[in-house]
């Protein structure tokens, strides 16, 4: 089992979703705020929502798919490789090594 750490450069659904984390805090508390401007809800009455969307967003963070993560690279971790097709594997003998030139 390898240890996760978490790569700013990494592209898995669980570094994205932590990323997306102070995001949400900040989107979720302005929310509330406006609420609390228009009188619909007051804040002192929805601040467990502010909790709710923490806690949704650690348990996205931890069931998120490690498929494709890339460890830090002071850890070892390889860089991404480009996005080019990659080179066609040669099992028999090539023309240019020898062999009847008229095959």
């Amino acid at each position: 089992m390898t240890i996760y750490l978490r790569n700013r450069r990494c592209r898995c659904v669980r570094c994205r979703t932590r990323g997306l984390m102070g995001a949400a805090i900040l989107i979720t508390l302005g929310l509330l705020f406006l609420l609390d401007e228009y009188r619909l809800f007051y804040f002192d009455n929805s601040w467990p929502v502010l909790l709710i969307v923490i806690g949704l967003m650690i348990f996205a963070a931890r069931s998120g798919s490690t498929e494709g993560h890339v460890q830090p690279l002071w850890m070892g971790g390889m860089p991404p490789q480009g996005q080019g097709p990659a080179e066609p594997q040669q099992t028999g003998p090539s023309p240019h090594q020898g062999g009847d030139p008229h095959r």
